[in-house]
Order: structure tokens, then C-alpha cells, then sequence
């Protein structure tokens, strides 16, 4: 007689084992229809699973994120069946639940076209509408290998071959498609409530570019049909807002082949980034930061010793002269703990923070380079402060402070947190991870954030908080960080001299705000679709004349802004005013200002905004303190 806890703490019993979807319905019909998986003292499982004892049992619906990953494993297996029943001589291979979605890979002699991926949609909604039973039964491991291989399904049995043989292997089976899966699924096809395809690529067996080419198909899947039009939405949008093809549209930058990954900046371009850098120089040094700079070729024993070159030397791009093996940094910790070193500190200089808009190179996957949001040579806002114990979680909440204060300027005002733990191959002590764990979740708790824990998702010598941005659009983009570092200061020889006269080893906490420049201006472009604040534009002004006799005044008021400290460009060509504006205001020119004989003779300026917005007339001073009191105010 099984006694069963739910989540509310009210317990029900039943005279013999029961499945999940069995006391789904004892409670009531409605959650009858809408479970989807049970969990069961930690464990998800299938809602045909039969319970045999006590437990504590959650039921999720379709509303709920374990669900709704259910339901995005469910539909790829529930693409493979269309695939297979439309292209019986495909084999499927591998098909895992990505963000918002799922994918399937596929080995078939002929390419997958757009119109066969309408014909397996198409298909897949037939299935959904027959509400297939979807059951799991239990193989050998050499009975699978048989079964797989009898069906044509050669890379399944390979996978499967590689599973150690004392291993029962579970298969789930719906009409006349049977595939091999952990799971859980969804009870039947027709609890996929809404699921769209999205787009073919090319994927290798495996990941092996060793490996043939297989055929993959993109999907998507959400708990109801309103959520997958928002999303179909959101995905329109971000089209639209491709910093790459903005970049080029607004003369921004520009990536060719002759250097992969790495970013030609164009003159505006060039000005936004500047600007960032500026300002983050102030905001650094009002918060007492030393601006340092760094070698970009160090000896390739450096990074052995601070334990980099284990953990990363494939991503690192090496050279060698004189006998001996440099490497490209691809991070700026090791060298600033040089700086650290020269002189020795006491603990009256600590907090000591070093800065520094560190150039780095990483040798990234020609496949994953994408614009300015993967590349192989960057610069981060990098920083690290040396510290004690004692003074970690005040210095991370100052930190968090100093966060919030640049993405509000920035024009982001949602934050995610969180905060990620001990991985399983690490450095450092227990004892010590324990203490950095602690500090990171007490300077969290003390901001009074909600935060989620990443367990096992921490640096290899270090805990850390994430910090990730919402966009304009809904995307979540992991941004700042703060690492605690009891180890590499410790590896390479970093000391002070404590209060009591004993040479200590201070405590490194590593921390970025924007990441690298790169990907955060690709971020910006994203958010702002090209129209940037005021204060980052690369073009703030421009001033039209209507006919030649207004051209000296032009030039004149083009003057007056630039030396006011405003970025201000004319625009004298003989052109209609009515061109001029509609191309200005394509470039995303935040104001576009209009002189005709009536402005030049009292000393003003027609105002429109790239909004559309008209302004009216004001005189040229007026419009100068207008535009720096926006500037100033920034986000």
C-alpha cells in the first residue's frame, strides 16, 4: 500500500501500485489531462511509471520547465518518426533538447530540401492529431545491438556498443517508431501541444569533422501555441537585428577572410567602442582602480605554472623563438598577479585593485566564430582585486553596486543571477571552497538578490557569480562575472605582509562587467537595433542645409557643437531636405537638425528626432545644453 507525500505535504494511499498519471487523476481530471512526468523522490519519470512504495511524489504539467523539456525531447522523437515514415532509408542518430528547442541529426544519401522539411512538419502534426500511445520497454545492451542493426539503424548500434554491456538499455516505442532513450516522455503524441521546425544544417557524426556528414533539422516546441508565436516572433526580431548586417549597414565594422575572428573597425565603430572605453575608465577610477596594461606574448611557463596551459593550451595560439615556447594570452590573471608581485605589499595596501582592457587571443573553432560574439582575438574590461578573507563578500557587493550602476548606463535594467559552484576537476582545498562559496552567496544574500546555484559550474580554481542580461527582445545574454581565487595567487607566489608580521597569501577575485568589448558592442547593436543612446552614438548630430546660402551657417553651427564636446556632422550636399532626412534617419542619427533663412537669421535650428519626432526651432545654445543634459543623464 503505497503512501504518497505531494509537495503540499497532504499524503494519499492506495491499496496497490498506481502510476504517476493514476494519482494525477485521483486528484482530479484536469491535472489528469495536462501531466506530463512525475518526479519521485528526485528521480523524473514517466507518468505511466508505477509506483510500489511510499515516496514523495511532484507531478508537472505542461506549464511547468521540467514539462516543457519534456516536451522538447518528446518532438524530437517525434520528428524522427516523420522522418522515417516520409524517408525510409534515413537513420537516425542522435536528437537532444537545446535551449528552446530540440534538433535531430540524420544520416541520408539525399540533402534534406525546404520543402521536405514542410512535408516532415506537415507529418508530425498528423501524428500529434493521432495521439499515439508512447511506450517503454527494456533491452540488453546485445540485444539492442542486434535489434538496431536488423533495423538498418547502424549508427544507433554504435552508440549503443559503446554502453557497457552489463547495462539494460530502455527504448520507447510510439506506432511503428522505436527509438533508444533515457527519457522520460510525454504518455502520448498528442500531448506535443505546439512544435514548429526551423532549419536545416550540417552537423558532423559526432562532432568529429573526422566523421561524415550528417543532415540536421532545428526545432522548436512550447507549452501552448501563443508561446511558440512570441517566439516565432522573438526569432523574426533578432533577424532584424543582426548587429551583423547593421554593422555593415551603419559602416560599423567589418570581418573578411585574410583574419578570421578578428574585428576591422570602421571609424564609427571605433567611436562607440572608444566611448565604452572611456567611460569605463572613469567609472574604474572613481571606484579606486590602478589601470595597468600587460604583455600579450608571455612565456608558455607562466601558464603552466598558474595552471591555464592543462586546461587550456588547445585554445591557445603558440609560438616559438630563441629556444623557448610563448603563447598569446588568452587571459589576463596570470600577468597581473606579476604586477602584484613587484615590491612587496602589506595589508595596509589591500584591497589593491588592478584594471586593465586586456587584449587576448583564443583559437576558437573557425565553425563557432560568429561576428563580434565569437571571435579569436578580443579585449576584455578585465579586473582583479587582492584582498583577504575578511574583505571578499564586502568587495563583491561593492562590486554588484558598481554592476548595476554600468548596465543601467547601458540601458539594461534586468538581472539574472547566479552563482556557480565546485566543479568535479579542480584546484584548491575543501576548506577553501568552501569559504568562497560562502563569501559569493553571503555578498548575494546581503544585496537581498534572488539568486539560483550552478552546482559544479564554477571556474577550475574558483567559484563564481554570473551575472546575465533580458535585451529588448527577451534574450538572456551571460555577461559579468566574479571569480574567488584562493589558488593562483598561491601558484605564483603572491604575498603580503599581514598585521602581525607573517607573510600571507592574498585572495584574487577575478571580475568583468562587459566580457569583451567585441561581443558587448554586438549586444548593444542587438538591444538598441543600431540606435543607440545618445551618449554611445557615433554620430550624435547631424546639421542640413535646405539650400546653398544656408552652407556657411551650417559649418558654423557644426563648430559650435563640436566644441561644446558634441559629435556633429553636415550634411551641404545638394540634395531635396526631404532625402536628407529620410537617409540620416536610417543611419540612426539621434538628431537631425534643419537650416533654412528663417534659422540662420535668429541664430537656431529646426529639430527632428530619427523618431520622427519634430522639436520645433531652438537657438544653438539651447540645443547644446539640451543635448549634454542627455548625454550626461546617459542610461
Amino acid at each position: 500500500m503505497p503512501m504518497i507525500t505531494l509537495p503540499d505535504g497532504s499524503q494519499r494511499s492506495f491499496d496497490k501500485p498506481i502510476s504517476i498519471l493514476d494519482v494525477a487523476a485521483d486528484i482530479g481530471a484536469g491535472l489528469a489531462k495536462a501531466t506530463i512526468v512525475g518526479k519521485i523522490n528526485g528521480d523524473i519519470l514517466d507518468a505511466s511509471h508505477l509506483i510500489e512504495t511510499d515516496c514523495e511524489l511532484q507531478i508537472f504539467t505542461n506549464t511547468s520547465e521540467e514539462g516543457l523539456e519534456v516536451i522538447r525531447h518528446s518532438s524530437a522523437h517525434l520528428m524522427a518518426q516523420a522522418v522515417k515514415q516520409l524517408f525510409p532509408n534515413a537513420q537516425v542518430t542522435i536528437g537532444p533538447v537545446i535551449e528552446d528547442g530540440f534538433f535531430y541529426d540524420f544520416a541520408y544519401q539525399h540533402a534534406f530540401t525546404p520543402e521536405d522539411v514542410k512535408a516532415i512538419e506537415k507529418r508530425m502534426q498528423e501524428i500529434i492529431k493521432q495521439d499515439i500511445p508512447i511506450q517503454r520497454s527494456l533491452m540488453s545492451r546485445d540485444e539492442a545491438i542486434t535489434f538496431f542493426k536488423q533495423m538498418g539503424e547502424d549508427y544507433k548500434a554504435e552508440i549503443i556498443a559503446s554502453i557497457p554491456s552489463d547495462q539494460d538499455l530502455s527504448l520507447y516505442k510510439q506506432g511503428d517508431f522505436i527509438d533508444l532513450c533515457r527519457g522520460p516522455h510525454v504518455p502520448s503524441t498528442g500531448k506535443i501541444p505546439a512544435v514548429k521546425l526551423m532549419k536545416l544544417a550540417g552537423a558532423y557524426w559526432r562532432g568529429d569533422s573526422n566523421n561524415e556528414m550528417l543532415q540536421r533539422i532545428y526545432g522548436t516546441a512550447w507549452s501552448n501555441k501563443k508561446q511558440l508565436k512570441a517566439y516565432i516572433r522573438r526569432i523574426e526580431e533578432a533577424e532584424k537585428r543582426d548587429h551583423r548586417k547593421i554593422g555593415r549597414k551603419l559602416d560599423l565594422f567589418h570581418i573578411q577572410e585574410e583574419a578570421p575572428g578578428e574585428i576591422f573597425w570602421h571609424a564609427k565603430g571605433w567611436t562607440i567602442y572608444q566611448t565604452i572605453a572611456q567611460y569605463m575608465r572613469e567609472q574604474q577610477r572613481l571606484r579606486n582602480y590602478q589601470e595597468i596594461n600587460t604583455p600579450q606574448l608571455v612565456d608558455f611557463s607562466l601558464w603552466e605554472r598558474s595552471g591555464h596551459a592543462a586546461k587550456y593550451s588547445d585554445d591557445m595560439f603558440s609560438l616559438e623563438s630563441d629556444g623557448k615556447q610563448f603563447a598569446l594570452k588568452p587571459m589576463n590573471c596570470p600577468c597581473h598577479i606579476q604586477v602584484f608581485n613587484q615590491g612587496l605589499k602589506s595589508y595596509r595596501d589591500l584591497p589593491l585593485r588592478l584594471a586593465e582592457f586586456g587584449s587576448c587571443h583564443r583559437n576558437e573553432m573557425s565553425g563557432a566564430l560568429h561576428g563580434l560574439m565569437r571571435v579569436r582575438a578580443f579585449v576584455q574590461d578585465d579586473g582583479h582585486t587582492f584582498c583577504t578573507e575578511e574583505q571578499i563578500q564586502p568587495e563583491v557587493a561593492d562590486f554588484i553596486d558598481f554592476l548595476h550602476d554600468v548596465y543601467k548606463d547601458f540601458g539594461f535594467n534586468e538581472v539574472i543571477y547566479r552563482l556557480s559552484t565546485r566543479p568535479e576537476n579542480r584546484v584548491g582545498s575543501d576548506e577553501n571552497w568552501d569559504k568562497a562559496e560562502k563569501a559569493l552567496a553571503d555578498a548575494l544574500d546581503a544585496q537581498q538578490l534572488d539568486w539560483e546555484e550552478l552546482p559544479g559550474e564554477g571556474a577550475f580554481y574558483g567559484p563564481k557569480i554570473e551575472f546575465s542580461l533580458k535585451d529588448s527582445i527577451g534574450r538572456v545574454w551571460q555577461l559579468g562575472t566574479i571569480q574567488v581565487d584562493f589558488s593562483m595567487p598561491e601558484r605564483l607566489d603572491a604575498q603580503y605582509v599581514a598585521e602581525d608580521g607573517s607573510r600571507q597569501t592574498p585572495v584574487m577575485l577575478h571580475r568583468a562587467i562587459l566580457g569583451s568589448f567585441e561581443r558587448f558592442i554586438g549586444i548593444l547593436i542587438e538591444h538598441h537595433e543600431g540606435r543607440f543612446p545618445l551618449w554611445l552614438s557615433p554620430e550624435q548630430v547631424v546639421v542640413m542645409n535646405i539650400t546653398d546660402k544656408q552652407a556657411d551657417f551650417v559649418k558654423d553651427v557644426v563648430d559650435r557643437l563640436k566644441k561644446a564636446g558634441i559629435r556633429a556632422l553636415s550634411d551641404l550636399r545638394n540634395e531635396k531636405i526631404g532625402f536628407k532626412i529620410r537617409e540620416h534617419t536610417l543611419q540612426r542619427i539621434p538628431y537631425l537638425l534643419v537650416i533654412g533663412d528663417r534659422e540662420v537669421e535668429a541664430d537656431s535650428v529646426a529639430v527632428r528626432t530619427r523618431s520622427g519626432e519634430d522639436l520645433g526651432t531652438l537657438t544653438v545654445s539651447d540645443l547644446i545644453n539640451t543635448i549634454n543634459s542627455e548625454i550626461a543623464a546617459r542610461g
